[in-house]
C-alpha cells in the first residue's frame, strides 16, 4: 500500500534515534502503527547528545529553544504538554554579544545584552545608533509576520499541494513576501542599521541556518522576532532532558527504541508488474538490515522505512543506485552547512564575565564566513559559547563552570577528530586552543586556560564517524534559497514506495523545532493530509498522561 494515502496499523523501521526519529516513533506510535527505532550509537539523541566527565555533563549540540510554539504543538498532539513534560527557565539576558575591536591596539567596544523584555532591546538599539530604535520596532513587525506566515502555509507542508501556497493569506502579502525572497538577509539588515554591532545581531541567525547572511534569503529575518521579542528558554536538565521526553512519549505510546543497531542496508522488493504506478516508484521497502554491537547481521521486517538520519548517508549507502532518488550527483550540486569544533571545558572557580549564552564576533564577519565556505579554518573565529552553569546547577561541581564553546569551520572531517585533555587531532586542538584564547581576551578572563579541570574536545572527523554526517558538517543542508521551503529536499523517495525522511536534512529544515515539524509531515503523509498548517491537535483525556518527573 502506499505510503502516500491513508492507511490502516503498518510495521514501520525508523532509522536514527536523534530527535526526529524519536518524534516520528512517537507520533506514529500514537496513530497505532507498530514501530521500532534502530540507532546505532549507545544512546539516543543524535545531534542533540550528552557527555559526563568528572561530575561535569555538556550537552553536545543544540542549546537554544527557539520557537515554543513548535513542542507545545507537538507534546499536544501526543496528549500531553510542555508543562508536564518539561521545566524551561526564561534567560535573562538572553544572552551577551562580545565585539572584535574596529583597529588593532584599540579598545573593543563594550559588549551589549540582548534581555527578555523588547523595550530594553529597543532601548540598547537606540543608544548604540539614534534611530535604531524606531527601525528595530518596524524590523520585528515584519519578523513577526513572516513568521505567523511561515507556521501557517510553508513549515508543516510536504509542497504536494500546491493550494497552501495560493491561499488568499498568502498571496494578500506576497507584495512583502516576494522581495524577502529574492534579497539577502545581509542586505535587509543593512539598509536599515548602519552599526556593524546591530547588523550581526540580527544576522548571526543565519548560522543557526547552516549559513551566512549574505547567502540566506531575507525572509529568515523571522528568526531575529524569537529571541528579542520573547527571550530564551532553557530546560532544567538541559537539553538531554528534551531528548528523554521525547523517547519517553514514543516508548509510553508503544514504539521500541534499539541502540547499538547499525543499520546497513533498507530491504526491497519489485512491485508486480500489475500493481506498478504509471509513474513513480518500481519498487517497495520491507524492512530493513541491521548489525548489532556483536556484528551480527539481523533482517527486521517492515510495511514502512522512515529515514531520519543524515539523508545523504541513507541514500548514498543504504540504497542501490537505481534506487536512489537523490544519489550523489545531486549532493555534488548541494552546499552543506558548516562544520564545527566544540569545545567542551570544566571550569574551577566563578565566570561571572559570561550569562548563560555568550557570542563572540569578529571586526571582518564577510571574511569569516568566506574562509569557512571556502574551506579555510577563519582567524580570528567568530565563536559562540554556552554556561548553563548559569542557570543549571545540576552540569557542573559546585564552585566549577561549564562551558561549550562552539567555533563554526568548514565541513571537512579532513580537519580531523577530537579528543581528551588536548589529545585530538591537531587542527581541532589548535582551534580549540584560539578560541580559549579568545574568549579569556574578549571576556576578561586572563586566567582561564590554567583554571580548565576538563577538556574534551569534537571536530569535523567525529560528526562524519559518528553522526554519519555529509561532509562532516554539524547541522545539515544550510539554507540557501535554494535549498529552503519546497526547494529544500523533499521527505519521500521516489524509486522506493514506502520510503519517507525525517530530520535536519529535508524540509522544513535545521534546527530541534524544525526537525519535530519533519515528523508530523511523516504522519501527515500516512494520513493522506496535504494541509498546509498544523495537524489538529486532539482533545485532552481525563487521565494524566504526562511521562517522566515532574
Amino acid at each position: 500500500m502506499s505510503a502516500r494515502t491513508a492507511s490502516g496499523p503498518r510495521r514501520v523501521a525508523v532509522i536514527g534515534g536523534g530527535i526526529a526519529g524519536l518524534a516520528t516513533a512517537a507520533l506514529l506510535a500514537a496513530e497505532g502503527h507498530d514501530v521500532e527505532v534502530f540507532e546505532q550509537r549507545d544512546d539516543v539523541g543524535g545531534r542533540a547528545g550528552s557527555l559526563a566527565v568528572d561530575g561535569f555533563r555538556f550537552d553536545t549540540g543544540p542549546s537554544w529553544y527557539l520557537m515554543p510554539e513548535v513542542f507545545e504543538h507537538f507534546f499536544r498532539l501526543l496528549g500531553t504538554s510542555v508543562e508536564e513534560q518539561l521545566r524551561l527557565e526564561v534567560l535573562d539576558p538572553a544572552y551577551r554579544v562580545f565585539f572584535e575591536a574596529d583597529r588593532p591596539g584599540t579598545p573593543a567596544p563594550s559588549p551589549l545584552d540582548i534581555t527578555a523584555d523588547t523595550g530594553a532591546n529597543l532601548a540598547t538599539f537606540e543608544d548604540v545608533e539614534p534611530g535604531a530604535g524606531r527601525a528595530l520596532a518596524d524590523y520585528l513587525s515584519s519578523s513577526s509576520e513572516a513568521y505567523d506566515v511561515a507556521l501557517r502555509h510553508f513549515l508543516y507542508t510536504s509542497f504536494t499541494s500546491p493550494l497552501g501556497l495560493a491561499s488568499p493569506d498568502v498571496l494578500r502579502r506576497l507584495p512583502r513576501l516576494l522581495p524577502l525572497l529574492t534579497r539577502s538577509l545581509q542586505d535587509f539588515v543593512g539598509a536599515r542599521f548602519s552599526d556593524r554591532r546591530l547588523r550581526q545581531i540580527l544576522g548571526y541567525p543565519a548560522v543557526f541556518l547552516g549559513s551566512s547572511p549574505e547567502r540566506v534569503p531575507a525572509l529568515y529575518h523571522l528568526m531575529s522576532g524569537l529571541d528579542l521579542t520573547g527571550g530564551v528558554m532553557y530546560p532544567e536538565g538541559g537539553f538531554t532532558r528534551l531528548i528523554e521526553a521525547v523517547a519517553g512519549q514514543a516508548a509510553h505510546h508503544g514504539a521500541r527504541i534499539r541502540t547499538g543497531a547499525t543499520v546497513v542496508g533498507i530491504t526491497t522488493e519489485e512491485l508486480p508488474a500489475g500493481r506498478r504506478p504509471r509513474r513513480g516508484p518500481r519498487s517497495r521497502a520491507t524492512g530493513l538490515r541491521w548489525r548489532d554491537r556483536e556484528g551480527q547481521e539481523h533482517v527486521h521486517a517492515a510495511d514502512l522505512v522512515v529515514g531520519a538520519g543524515d539523508l545523504h548517508h541513507l541514500e548514498t549507502r543504504l540504497l542501490p543506485p537505481d534506487l536512489q532518488t537523490y544519489p550523489q550527483s545531486y549532493w555534488d550540486r548541494r552546499t552543506s552547512g558548516p562544520g564545527a569544533v566544540l569545545v567542551l571545558l570544566g571550569v574551577r572557580g566563578e565566570l561571572p564575565e559570561m550569562p548563560h549564552h555568550s557570542l563572540f564576533f569578529t571586526r571582518d564577519w564577510k571574511a569569516n564566513f568566506d574562509a569557512i565556505f571556502a574551506g579555510s579554518v577563519p582567524d580570528p573565529a567568530s565563536a559562540y559559547v554556552c554556561k548553563p552553569s548559569a542557570t543549571d546547577p545540576t552540569v557542573a561541581p559546585e564552585g566549577h563552570e561549564n562551558l561549550f564553546v562552539l567555533v563554526p569551520v568548514p565541513a571537512d572531517p579532513g580537519l580531523g577528530r577530537g579528543g581528551a585533555d588536548g589529545q585530538g587531532d591537531a587542527a581541532v586542538e589548535a582551534v580549540a586552543d584560539a578560541a580559549i584564547r579568545q574568549v579569556a581576551d574578549w571576556a576578561g578572563v586572563p586566567d582561564l586556560a590554567e583554571r580548565v579541570v576538563v577538556r574534551r574536545t569534537i571536530g569535523p572527523g567525529d560528526f562524519a564517524a559518528d553522526l554519519s554526517a555529509w561532509q562532516g558538517g554539524m547541522l545539515g543542508p544550510g539554507h540557501t534559497l535554494r535549498q529552503s521551503a519546497m526547494f529544500r529536499t523533499g521527505n519521500v523517495s521516489k524509486r522506493v514506495d514506502g520510503l519517507l525522511y525525517a530530520g535536519s536534512s529535508t524540509i522544513p529544515g535545521i534546527g530541534l523545532p524544525m526537525c519535530l515539524i519533519s515528523a508530523e509531515l511523516v504522519l501527515k503523509r500516512l494520513r493522506g493530509d496535504t494541509s498546509a498548517g498544523p495537524s489538529p491537535e486532539p482533545a485532552r483525556p481525563a487521565e494524566d498522561l504526562a511521562v517522566g518527573p515532574r
